[in-house]
């Protein structure tokens, strides 16, 4: 391409005379080295054209040839024409293979004015006429971009005839490169102004990527995103959909609903990570992927006007997603870390503060008033499995109504915890309802969080939380709920086997009774307490001959048997145990000698008639109030074994009074 020109381009500068100079002067002197070159000219019919217009318009009234002037490209297709003549049909085509010899071939090869006479042509079509033609010359190259050529009847043509359309060559070709030299600068102007636009966007997005880089709080990073894209493209709705294990105060950002139909280019966009774009409707959507290294976390959809976005628009835009991907990402991993540190210390302070306490129902209601306060949640019930029942036994709640409860492992959310031992969070009870709770029923509950407290596998209890409102627990809630269970589940375990040791270190194996040693403990608590109470001694009659005639284990029977008599015999309040051997001892407090006498003699009584073999018992009574001197617990036992020895002496299976 010669002297620095460029390939013409379609351009809008075409369709607009307007120069961005007032005039030539204004023209800067590189311009006048800018011209068409052979390489152009397969590409100039649209200037050829436009420039046509503007001389038709320029010269409207001049009187110039009578006949119809055609303006042809130099491969001798006709480009537009001028009527000045009424019914004149001229050719398309004034090719030299197609109408033969003509004035416009002979323009083109000898580069001159042509005029060829009617008896010249070759073509029948043009024995009619006498054809001129000029060529339109460029104007630093020298070669012909274009021909103005004319018809006129036979014998009319005349040099003045030919003299005006040269005169006409020089008027279009002033008017065509008025309109080259407003492409060129229009097409220079236009991509000055792209250059200053990329230009902005870089210093944009640089700008938004420092501001992004800076927040490490998730809501911070989405406002970023969501405003830069306003003052980018104000015409622009922007909407962002994130994945639903998030949620978010802005209004702006909505929770990823593939069911949804106005959704497909999003799910599109979010499932294969790739920018999708939709021209429907005279409207532009854009989904852009908002990815980090760890995957997609949701998508930002753009919806416009047609014809507002460009290339260049589409990739900064892939690119501000691409680093707000990035940067909600390393925010999302902060707030994560944020939280599993809090969460550890929130596992540590409870841990330590449920393995402080042995003692079952404390450690359960401090463990239920702490998971209201973690989870926000209105209600809690914690139930422990009790493997003798074969049902959950209500430990701890905030509904009165549920305590004491038992339920069977086939029924409500506990039953399915005993089945599936898999956490469960579920969203709103009203819509689904995949079983009946008495416990959502009772508090009109819509939100749960159920988790099995498993110990090597076996499941020992389950804890469940509660909301009145819907979709009110999270997928962190849920990991974080079944990390406490497992140590809630420890922690039940640890007070049942230290409630379980201290039942046997305080229990005689064989009778089931309280061991001496904390008889004599309840005693002396029970005496500083109150203001009397009476004791009795039980001593079973021959027990040796029993022994030696039927063998220790039928004398471990009959000990049995009249230890389970006992308890039948008094009150919960009241405290048996085994003494040594075969003698046994109860504690009645508050009582005196007279109704302690009563309940003597209806265990006397049941002794011998219930027992197999049947025995006998002798006992021993002994009592004190607050007003007598003080009575240790040994001077209690040292009165009612005296009165035992007397019972005995006197015949045995009969009461005695100390």
């Amino acid at each position: 391409m010669v002297h620095e020109s460029k390939p013409l381009q379609n351009n809008d500068n075409l369709q607009n005379n307007q120069s961005p100079f007032r005039s030539r002067a204004d023209l800067p002197s590189w311009l006048d080295k800018q011209d068409l070159s052979e390489t152009d000219l397969p590409y100039i019919h649209s200037l050829l054209s436009i420039s046509f217009k503007d001389w038709q318009e320029d010269v409207e009234g001049f009187p110039w040839v009578s006949g119809t002037i055609v303006l042809l490209h130099p491969d001798g297709t006709s480009i537009a024409m001028q009527h000045n003549d009424e019914g004149q049909v001229h050719p398309f085509a004034w090719r030299a293979d197609t109408l033969g010899a003509t004035a416009a071939n002979t323009a083109l090869e000898t580069c001159r004015p042509a005029l060829m006479r009617a008896e010249e042509h070759t073509s029948p079509a043009l024995k009619a006429f006498d054809s001129l033609a000029v060529p339109v010359f460029t104007r630093t190259t020298g070669i012909p971009c274009a021909l103005l050529a004319c018809l006129l009847p036979a014998g009319t043509a005349e040099a003045g005839d030919l003299k005006l359309l040269q005169a006409a060559s020089l008027h279009f070709r002033g008017c065509m490169y008025r309109r080259f030299e407003n492409m060129f600068v229009g097409g220079l102007l236009r991509d000055q102004k792209m250059n200053e636009r990329e230009e902005r966007r870089r210093e944009i997005l640089f700008e938004v990527i420092r501001r992004l880089n800076a927040h490490i709080d998730v809501e911070n990073v989405l406002s970023e995103v969501l405003d830069s894209l306003e003052q980018m493209y104000p015409i622009c709705k922007a909407d962002l959909f994130l994945s639903q294990d998030y949620s978010s105060q802005n209004k702006k950002v909505q929770p990823l609903a593939f069911h949804l139909n106005d959704m497909d280019l999003c799910k599109l966009a979010f499932v294969d990570g790739q920018i999708r774009e939709d021209l429907s409707g005279g409207r532009h959507q854009v989904a852009l992927p908002l990815s980090g290294k760890q995957g997609v976390y949701g998508v930002l959809r753009l919806n416009l006007p047609e014809n507002q976005f460009d290339e260049a628009d589409i990739r900064f835009l892939n690119m501000l997603a691409a680093a707000a991907g990035a940067s909600f990402e390393k925010a999302k991993l902060h707030e994560q870390a944020n939280i599993m540190i809090g969460e550890l210390r929130l596992i540590n302070e409870i841990t330590q503060r449920l393995n402080r306490s042995l003692k079952l129902s404390d450690t359960m209601q401090f463990a239920s008033a702490e998971l209201l306060k973690i989870f926000k949640a209105d209600y809690s019930l914690i139930l422990q499995y009790n493997v003798k029942l074969g049902r959950f036994v209500v430990l701890s709640s905030n509904v009165p109504a549920l305590h004491g409860q038992t339920y069977t492992t086939d029924s409500g959310f506990s039953g399915v915890l005993w089945t599936t031992k898999e956490p469960i969070i579920l969203s709103d009870y009203d819509s689904a309802t995949p079983v009946r709770s008495q416990l959502m029923d009772l508090t009109h509950s819509r939100s749960l969080l159920a988790s099995p407290m498993l110990l090597n596998g076996d499941l020992i209890g389950c804890v469940l939380l509660t909301k009145r409102e819907a979709n009110h627990f999270s997928y962190d809630n849920y990991k974080l709920l079944h990390v406490l269970s497992a140590h809630l589940g420890l922690a039940m375990s640890n007070a049942s086997l230290h409630a379980e040791v201290r039942r046997m270190v305080i229990t005689d194996n064989l009778t089931g009774l309280f061991a001496r040693h904390h008889l004599n403990e309840r005693i002396g608590r029970k005496q500083m307490r109150d203001n009397l109470g009476s004791l009795i001694v039980v001593d079973i009659d021959h027990f040796k001959q029993i022994n030696d005639t039927h063998g220790h284990q039928v004398g471990d029977d009959i000990l049995t048997q009249v230890s389970n008599i006992i308890r039948t015999s008094i009150r919960d309040t009241d405290i048996a145990a085994r003494w040594g051997g075969e003698e046994l001892a109860i504690y009645l407090p508050l009582l005196g000698l007279e109704q302690t006498q009563s309940i003597a003699e209806r265990i006397r009584q049941r002794v011998q008639e219930e027992t197999n073999p049947s025995v006998t018992v002798s006992c021993g009574i002994s009592a004190w109030r607050s007003s007598d001197e003080k009575v240790s617990v040994e001077s209690l036992f040292y009165k009612a074994d005296m009165a035992l020895y007397e019972a005995k002496h006197q015949g045995r299976n009969r009461i005695v009074t100390g």
